[in-house]
């Protein structure tokens, strides 16, 4: 009996060790194997993968229209482990396919141990069918979603676009898309959802992004983008940026720059295309910052609208001539007449009795020193540097907007707080964003005897004018500079910025229009065109007879 017994142990225990043998071979030796395999699986679950939220316009009855969303795409992809010993022979067979070079086909199919690598997104139903006939082993075709934008590159800058997660994204991300511009990038974490997993047996289903709601207003952006289009095609300019503000709120109903691009094929684009002009530039705004020079004399008690001097011509201030653009004597004026000629030596006089400090503080208020918290990536603030010194010819300048830079949408929000009596708002791009009221920075009495000053210069130079209301304006034309030659450029930038009562303002930018014109030739005409489009459309009544 004993021997059975003594038998039974030593069968007991060769059956254990093998078994632990097997264990600890499955859980250590081959454990990579198996990781790998369980990650290509999940791969290939697509109901592990969230569903990114959707992104939209809206107009002005509350309704929405899709500005990205998620559509099915073939997708044709390898698994090198089957592929790496012939990977040569097959990829001369895909290449005429599959839209790759020889190399870069071989590259992705000889990785011994690499168990996915994605070939073709987006693949024609052509492509998937001649894969399907090859039935070559390894390569495989399926069905995924892909992101999709209806509206190609309307307000693309804005939106920004997605693209498949990295080799080094994927332990953090999963294999679903990242957001790399724009809201797709500011928002991605909502966007994009929860991925779902497998633990211990157990399925966790995935969490759907979040859908996102913009304050554009599809037909006000779809009007701008077609007049920003045209301004830049007849005056052969090589750039430009309009927006759109509700002054009262700060939603922002218009975002257009070009060159642009199609979100759905941003791979054809340069990636400087891919930055937003509006947040991510910065400029020269040139004499519509007269505007501000004059806000903050009136408002700090230093001038009036009726404050007078005599203009010579010229100023000289730190051995520097300052010359009035037009190179014209105006003799004696007000300050609102310098609104109304644009004239740089009424600028000076302005900024100089109002004092560096005080003149340097109110930029600050404005907002020009500062981000202002827009829901978009990459925003930039502007450049004040130049004041730093305290040097008088600076300051000079800086009064007439040459000298500083600001971006597009720091000059269309400090405007609308002229318009918004002399409150700045934050400005919104997300329907669910709450007006926010950033801070005071003139009085409402002072807003509204600039914005006097404003309409008295568009009535007096007639081309802004919109039959039957208030329009208030300023142009600028601004001198590119060359910073590496220390010295001005030839080539200019037209600025035109005005507001209809508090209802809307518009900011129209144009970069190096051809021949160098005035902004009164090429952005006011545009502005005009915009304005009554938005006053059609929202049926505006008419503030005056």
């Amino acid at each position: 009996m004993r021997w059975r017994t003594n038998f039974l142990i030593v069968c007991f225990f060769i059956f254990y060790s093998l078994l632990f043998s097997k264990i600890y071979n499955i859980q250590l030796n081959k454990s990579d194997y198996y990781l790998n395999r369980a990650e290509s699986q999940q791969k290939a679950i697509g109901s592990l993968e969230p569903t990114r939220g959707n992104i939209y316009f809206s107009d002005k009855n509350g309704n929405s229209s899709l500005a990205a969303f998620n559509k099915d795409y073939g997708v044709i992809y390898a698994v090198p482990q089957e592929t790496f010993e012939n990977y040569k022979d097959i990829a001369g067979k895909l290449e005429p396919i599959i839209n790759l070079s020889i190399e870069e086909i071989e590259n992705k199919l000889n990785k011994k141990k690499d168990l996915y690598e994605l070939l073709v997104e987006k693949a024609t139903s052509e492509q998937m069918e001649k894969i399907k006939s090859l039935g070559i082993t390894g390569i495989y075709t399926d069905i995924r979603p892909f992101r999709s934008y209806p509206f190609s590159a309307l307000a693309a800058h804005l939106i920004g676009f997605t693209s498949s997660a990295q080799e080094s994204e994927i332990l953090k991300y999963g294999n679903s898309y990242i957001g790399r511009y724009g809201l797709e990038a500011k928002l991605d974490k909502s966007l994009r959802g929860k991925n779902g997993y497998v633990e211990k047996g157990n399925f966790v289903s995935s969490e759907a992004g979040e859908n996102i709601f913009l304050t554009l207003d599809i037909n006000i952006q779809t009007q701008a983008e077609e007049i920003l289009k045209k301004l830049i095609e007849e005056h052969k300019a090589t750039g430009g940026t309009i927006l759109v503000e509700e002054p009262k709120t700060g939603k922002i109903l218009a975002m257009a720059s070009n060159p642009n691009f199609d979100p759905n094929n941003y791979s054809k684009y340069d990636i400087k295309n891919f930055l937003n002009p509006a947040v991510q530039a910065v400029y020269e705004p040139g004499s519509v910052f007269k505007v501000i020079t004059m806000a903050a004399g009136i408002d700090s008690g230093k001038i009036t609208p009726d404050t007078t001097y005599v203009d010579s011509g010229s100023v000289v201030l730190n051995e520097r001539t300052i010359k009035n653009w037009d190179l014209r004597t105006y003799g004696k004026q007000t300050m609102t007449n310098v609104l109304e000629n644009s004239i740089n030596t009424g600028a000076v006089f302005a900024q100089r009795k109002t004092g560096p400090d005080i003149f340097y503080n109110y930029l600050v208020k404005f907002g020009f020193n500062d981000l202002n918290g827009i829901s978009l990536p990459g925003e930039v603030k502007g450049n004040l540097n130049n004041l730093r010194g305290n040097k008088e010819i600076d300051f000079a300048t800086a009064s007439f907007g040459q000298g500083v830079a600001v971006t597009p949408i720091q000059l269309m929000s400090a405007i609308s707080a002229i318009a918004n009596n002399g409150v700045l708002m934050k400005p919104l791009i997300l329907k669910e964003e709450a007006p926010q009221v950033i801070r005071r920075v003139v009085s409402s009495e002072t807003a509204k005897a600039v914005a006097n000053m404003m309409i008295l210069a568009v009535n007096k130079n007639k081309l802004a004018v919109v039959e039957n209301y208030s329009v208030a304006g300023k142009t600028g034309t601004a001198f590119i500079p060359d910073f590496g030659k220390g010295k001005y450029t030839d080539d200019v930038i037209n600025t035109y910025v005005g507001f209809i009562k508090s209802d809307f303002a518009i900011l129209i930018k144009l970069d190096r229009a051809y021949g160098s014109p005035l902004a009164g030739q090429t952005v006011v005409p545009a502005f005009r065109n915009l304005a009554q489009f938005i006053l059609n459309y929202y049926n505006i009544a008419p503030d005056k007879l």
